[in-house]
């Protein structure tokens, strides 16, 4: 697996960490959350795709999207929802909050975080966490905010609930140590913890992208897979070290090692998509990032992504992206900047 092309990707869509806070329930409890979409304007205001996650510091719990078959997670276990499925925490599997109330996220937060949400006796309509039992749980809860367009493959290889069990990253594993973290900060409130929590997010969700990558069987698809085989993740890694050579088909093929017939067909196997065109999609990715991020002209940024002229850059780019480069900068510019909290 190519470390170097993950993290070109996450660069390029802007990977970020953002709010936290943890919950302790007595049993039953159940939280509920809306989709993603419903709640980014809150959350990570800007932003175009955020992920929730979960960890369990003790105790266990169940998770679900909602309407859907649960989990059991346990105390060091992981639960991410990639897709930004609404789904549910509770103390018992086939619960449900009475309603999920929207304005929840939207209440104002504490001047620092992370914070306790741990209600005593109480109910409201998005979570009930003290129902009096004697089974007890702390989770903590956290949020990823990632560029969607015009090109993220990794989005499309994630499935809509990933789940990492507490054994599969080790007793001593750092995961622990900073789920753990995230309680002590929100009980000391020290100077910089919220910016460490959000860096040691970050490096969560990519030490998870591992894990998952290595679990595949070996008949697995999709992107992550594919940089995962010898032959597809090299030619992965050229196209994405070196976006404005003038790649072929042919040429490719010498360099990771198959011939032109065989690597098409290995990396529309893995990738659902023909290597020029990756390429293509890629190229786009990389110079809306400069549009958005830099003042250079046009021309420059077109010939950085591989393209001779404006007028070739200019078509490509609005046959991939639907607006013209111009446009989409300016687009970029007017919108909020991705915010780490409300």
């Amino acid at each position: 697996m190519s470390g170097d092309t993950l993290s070109d990707v996450l660069r390029a869509v802007r990977l970020r960490g953002a709010i936290f806070y943890y919950i302790e329930g007595a049993s039953p409890w159940v939280a509920e959350t809306p989709a993603a979409p419903e709640i980014i304007p809150a959350i990570m205001p800007g932003v175009e795709h955020m992920i929730e996650f979960h960890g369990i510091v003790e105790g266990g719990c169940w998770a679900a999207i909602a309407g859907e078959s649960p989990i059991r997670l346990d105390e060091g276990d992981l639960v991410l929802f990639p897709q930004g499925d609404p789904h549910v925490m509770s103390s018992a599997p086939g619960m449900r909050a009475p309603r999920v109330d929207r304005t929840f996220f939207f209440a104002p937060r504490p001047p620092q975080l992370p914070y306790a949400l741990s209600l005593k006796g109480a109910e409201i309509t998005t979570a009930r966490l003290d129902g009096g039992g004697a089974d007890r749980a702390t989770v903590v809860c956290g949020f990823l905010g990632l560029d969607a367009r015009p090109f993220n493959p990794l989005l499309a290889a994630l499935p809509r609930v990933l789940h990492v069990p507490g054994r599969a990253l080790g007793a001593d594993s750092w995961v622990a140590t900073f789920m753990r973290a995230v309680v002590t900060e929100s009980n000391q409130r020290r100077p910089g913890g919220e910016a460490v929590l959000e860096r040691m997010s970050e490096m969560l969700f990519v030490e998870v992208l591992r894990r998952y990558a290595d679990s595949l069987p070996p008949e697995q698809t999709g992107w992550l897979a594919g940089m995962r085989d010898p032959v597809v993740g090299r030619a992965l890694a050229l196209l994405h070290e070196r976006p404005a050579e003038a790649w072929t088909l042919d040429r490719l093929g010498e360099e990771a090692g198959l011939s032109r017939s065989s690597l098409h067909e290995r990396f529309v196997h893995f990738t659902g998509q023909p290597p020029m065109q990756y390429l293509t999609q890629w190229r786009m990715q990389v110079a809306a990032g400069l549009l958005r991020d830099t003042t250079a002209k046009v021309v420059d940024i077109a010939r950085q992504v591989g393209y001779e002229s404006e007028a070739a850059f200019s078509r490509a780019f609005r046959r991939e992206v639907g607006v013209a480069p111009g446009g989409w900068r300016r687009g970029q510019r007017s919108a909020p900047p991705p915010a780490l909290r409300p």
